[in-house]
């Protein structure tokens, strides 16, 4: 069978969205290439948050192309995701060396449309079009882990969509609206995990806190109806004593993969500041297995630009989150995300970024330039600022962000933190890698038998987003 190599531009969503289609490939009998120069078919699963994310992904595919027709003109050449699902055959028609454009709802037609193509049953495929029930396609994982295929943690995505419609987000318009897979159909697909060795799951959706809210009128559920017309299954309402009327589907969610036998660790990632109710909130204290770690995205220190941007909190109403996460546990790991340059954006709203940064302390943010995004409110608004006024706040920024974050990592110097080994460091595999409870980078000396533990490093040095543990790791037996 032919090789595939399949290259990931963007988030989490995307990666995982990746893993599925590769697994389906393989599951097919299509071996995964080391590499494009080896590989019969060339996949780029593609982002369009931002605009240096398309341009990359289309920069690359066209500089497969001309290699390509050159040296190997039968190599199938495809665009996979959220560009895909935006631009459509417009790709093709942009880059006409090009077989396949698969877009967001359609990644599990996938691996029957390479086939296709490679026997010659079909010219050019261009398939955009929304696909009901696809938000319960995205199962199979490949947990190719660090050490002779043994994984020690996974990504599960619970849901598709978007219907924030933040005006800066193209998000919406190429991953459609919220749809929600049914909470037995994700525990289903965690306890396979675990039973595979998996010791961590991290749940993944657009807006993993909107889960559930638009499937019949919430996921308090558990079982999944068979509709007649023969869509998929959805969610229907119940009033099981197990979940309290109070807690949203999300936190019901979360107890039900908490009580899986054997798993020792959950995330999730992304969330919105308008998702943390009480309950939570709470859960963080009652539910162990939910780590203390939270990425919570905020964009803008300032009001004023947070009403522009359609995000539905005030800064007041983020710190008071803040506030009652740290209550509930100071150790609470805390990062978030952070645009600058928003049209329209003053010296006083960047000050209040600023300010922001400063009193809540973030471990980490990811601070990105603002990148107009076509058919997007904000594209259209006025007051876009120059290119050099977003390079320097950008800059000041991530200076304040990276002095805060290596200030509090020097705070863990001298202490024993519980890490799970995840398998060799990225940077220098003949070391070790692991994360805290609450998500920072523990490298450390130790041997391929401590993949998948639990165990307590004393760390005895600390970078901006690394920590260095003694190889005198404490139960180590």
């Amino acid at each position: 069978m032919p090789s595939v190599f399949l290259k990931t531009y963007g988030c989490q969503m995307n990666e995982r969205d990746s893993e599925a289609v590769a697994a389906q490939l393989v599951a097919k009998g299509y071996s995964l290439a080391p590499s494009e120069a080896v590989a019969d078919v060339v996949l780029l699963n593609t982002c369009s948050v931002r605009d240096n994310a398309e341009q990359k992904a289309v920069d690359k595919m066209t500089n497969l192309a001309g290699q390509f027709r050159k040296q190997r003109p039968g190599v199938l050449l495809g665009f996979l995701g959220c560009m895909a699902q935006s631009r459509g055959k417009e790709l093709i028609d942009q880059l006409p060396d090009v077989d396949l454009v698969v877009g967001t709802q359609k990644f599990h037609r996938v691996a029957d449309y390479v086939d296709d193509l490679l026997a010659g049953r079909r010219d050019k495929i261009v398939d955009t079009e929304e696909e009901r029930g696809s938000e319960a396609t995205i199962k199979e994982h490949l947990l190719n882990g660090a050490a002779k295929g043994k994984a020690v943690t996974a990504f599960v995505s619970i849901m598709q969509g978007c219907n924030q419609y933040c005006t800066f987000c193209i998000v919406p318009y190429t991953r459609g609206q919220e749809r929600s897979r049914s909470i037995p159909d994700i525990v289903a697909e965690c306890r396979e995990l675990v039973a595979r060795g998996v010791k961590e799951i991290t749940l993944l959706g657009q807006i993993v806190t909107s889960y559930g809210r638009r499937n019949s009128e919430s996921a308090k559920v558990g079982k999944c109806e068979s509709e007649k017309d023969g869509g998929a299954g959805r969610l229907s309402l119940s009033h099981s004593p197990a979940f309290s009327p109070a807690t949203s589907p999300f936190v019901q969610l979360i107890e039900a993969v908490h009580a899986i036998e054997g798993l020792e660790r959950i995330r999730f990632t992304s969330p919105h500041p308008k998702g943390y109710g009480d309950d939570l909130v709470a859960a963080y204290a009652r539910l162990p297995k939910l780590v203390e770690s939270a990425h919570l995205p905020v964009q803008s220190g300032s009001d004023r630009i947070l009403k522009l941007m359609h995000r539905g909190y005030t800064r007041s109403r983020f710190l008071e989150i803040i506030r009652q996460l740290r209550a509930v546990n100071p150790e609470m790991g805390i990062t978030t995300d952070i645009i600058v340059g928003f049209p329209g954006e003053t010296e006083v709203d960047f000050a209040e970024t600023l300010a922001l940064a400063h009193e809540v302390e973030f471990d980490n943010a990811f601070v990105f330039k603002y990148s107009p995004r076509r058919d997007t409110p904000a594209a259209a608004m006025p007051d876009q600022l120059p290119e050099e006024v977003i390079e320097a706040r950008h800059s000041q920024l991530l200076a304040i962000i990276n002095e805060i974050a290596e200030r509090k990592n020097k705070v863990c110097e001298g202490r024993v933190l519980q890490i799970l080994v995840e398998g060799p460091s990225r940077k220098n595999p003949a070391r070790l890698e692991g994360r805290t409870r609450a998500n920072k980078i523990v490298v450390f000396e130790g041997s391929e038998r401590h993949i998948g533990q639990l165990m307590d490093v004393r760390i005895v040095r600390a970078a901006p987003f690394t920590l260095y543990g003694d190889p005198a790791i404490v139960n180590l037996n």
